[in-house]
């Protein structure tokens, strides 16, 4: 087998956006992920794609400029995963002054070049609309607006594209081992279901594991690191909506870290998210008690409606895989920009880790990666990702309301929910998948909560999906809202589908 220019390990977001950036400057590239795209951090974010206004504070000037000039790209390249929210920042006296969170407000418009995102604007809470459920003490605010997203489905759509530009995609492929031979990386890949091996040849590794990224450097590659990451575990709660508008919040604590309460999905609230420092095996982490309480008790500070535990639907929690460079006391404070390690490169064939990062940022972590490895791969072409639409996301002006209103108005059959459903999650693609359709029956077996055999078999051949958790939690949210009863069936006919 033919060495290729670049195998890229992890298949989170940095992982995808790696590949995807380096198939599209005509490199042969590999991408291993040793469970489902996604599975790990990158699917247990806050959704958001984001400056990062409390960074203001650490003065990251140049992180949140990168980060807010993301908005806009993500915005523009897949217009049906993302759109902009409006948040209300009621005023808490206690906290941050007034002075303060305006100039940082101002910032946060001026620093990023803003295109399709409104401005700040002060609200009066006990006039607007938005102070309604909020208790009477918190009277003044400012709503701003960041960028909401689908974190999952970002990572699937940009392995999409990798793969139609020609890189290999392998899920449930485990990077067991890396050594240098003859100016190349031998690598030995084994599948996790059957524990077959096989080894394939590289002339750069590009290590995206996120968590994980030392132990691919030392367990892996059989190299020390010299960067180090510190692992921050992130909590979120999900609740019925008990707020009236499409807008969030953002509150400030009294330990100065802020929360955020965002609508989601129909008429559920995700709140999160807790920073809290963790030791352990990052597949482990899970939200505590603890952590619940300590979101409920912020959200009690500021509602008129009081929450309990009894409220709380769901819960999940995410390690997010900061770079340490020692200098920040708590876990809050560590930087969530992103730094790189290089190891070879001297006449010996590279690997290239990546320490930190955030979901915004992953574009240009991939750009900035490649351009280290330029010298190492001749031949590479430009950076393109900036103004190209990832798949599904090419509609005209990336105007998303037109689009699915057009593509609902051409199907009338389908219902309402599940139109504006399948535009959001697949955009344009949405219109391939129910080629030929001209009412439910065509879809095949329903599996409830407006999921169809059609969709599930899209999502094996085209995105990867094996198990129901793929399809119910990360190629969509369903699994939020479907029966147990009929999630195990859904797991059924996919046994059975590839026992055929």
């Amino acid at each position: 087998m033919e060495p290729v220019d670049l195998l890229v390990v992890g298949g989170g977001i940095n992982g995808a956006g790696v590949a995807r950036d380096a198939a599209g400057r005509g490199l042969s590239v590999i991408l291993a992920e040793k469970d489902d795209l996604a599975e790990g951090t990158s699917s247990r974010s806050g959704k958001y794609i984001h400056g990062g206004l409390r960074y203001l504070e650490y003065y990251e000037f140049r992180l949140v400029r990168e980060a807010l000039i993301e908005r806009e790209v993500v915005l523009a390249a897949a217009p049906q995963l993302a759109s902009p929210l409006r948040l209300v920042l009621p005023h808490s006296p206690e906290q941050r002054p007034r002075w303060l969170i305006r100039l940082g407000l101002f910032l946060y418009d001026t620093l990023g070049g803003r295109k399709r995102i409104p401005a700040t604007e002060a609200l009066d809470l006990r006039r607007a609309a938005e102070g309604a459920p909020l208790r009477a003490a918190f009277a003044k605010g400012f709503a701003y607006y960041d960028v909401w997203c689908d974190d999952a489905r970002l990572v699937v759509l940009n392995a999409v594209d990798a793969a139609a530009r020609g890189a290999k995609i392998l899920t449930r492929t485990a990077c067991v081992s890396a050594r240098r031979e003859q100016g190349l990386w031998r690598v030995v890949l084994r599948d996790s279901r059957t524990g077959q091996e096989r080894t394939v040849t590289a002339r750069a590794i590009f290590n995206t594991a996120g968590p994980w990224v030392e132990q691919v450097i030392g367990q892996v590659a059989g190299l020390n690191a010299r960067h180090h990451v510190r692992l921050v575990k992130g909590s979120h709660i999900i609740l019925k909506r008990w707020w009236q508008g499409d807008h969030g919040y953002v509150l400030q604590n009294t330990d100065r870290r802020i929360i955020f309460v965002n609508p989601y999905l129909d008429d559920l609230a995700l709140v999160g998210t807790t920073d809290i420092p963790f030791e352990g095996r990052p597949e482990d982490v899970a939200c505590t008690g603890e952590e619940i309480g300590y979101l409920l008790g912020i959200l009690n500070r500021y509602f008129s409606q009081t929450l309990g535990p009894e409220d709380v639907l769901s819960t999940y929690a995410g390690v997010r895989p900061l770079f340490d460079d020692d200098s920040a006391k708590s876990a809050s404070a560590v930087t969530r920009d992103y730094t790189f390690e290089l190891d070879g490169g001297d006449g010996r064939a590279p690997l290239l880790s990546a320490f930190g990062g955030k979901l915004t940022t992953y574009r240009k972590l991939a750009e900035h990666g490649l351009e280290r490895l330029a010298p190492h791969l001749p031949g590479m072409a430009a950076a393109w990702t900036s103004a190209t639409p990832l798949p599904g996301g090419d509609m005209p002006g990336a105007d998303f309301a037109g689009f699915a209103q057009s593509f609902a108005a051409a199907r009338p059959w389908l219902p309402p929910a599940l139109a504006a459903r399948l535009a959001e999650a697949y955009g344009t693609l949405a219109e391939d998948m129910l080629a030929g359709a001209r009412d439910l029956g065509a879809l095949g077996q329903h599996f409830g909560a407006g999921l169809y055999e059609a969709e599930v078999r899209w999502l094996m051949q085209r995105e990867w999906a094996q198990s129901a958790e793929d399809i119910l939690q990360r190629r969509t949210k369903l699994g939020l809202v479907m029966r147990p009863a009929e999630v195990a069936a859904l797991a059924d006919w996919l046994a059975l589908e590839q026992a055929a």
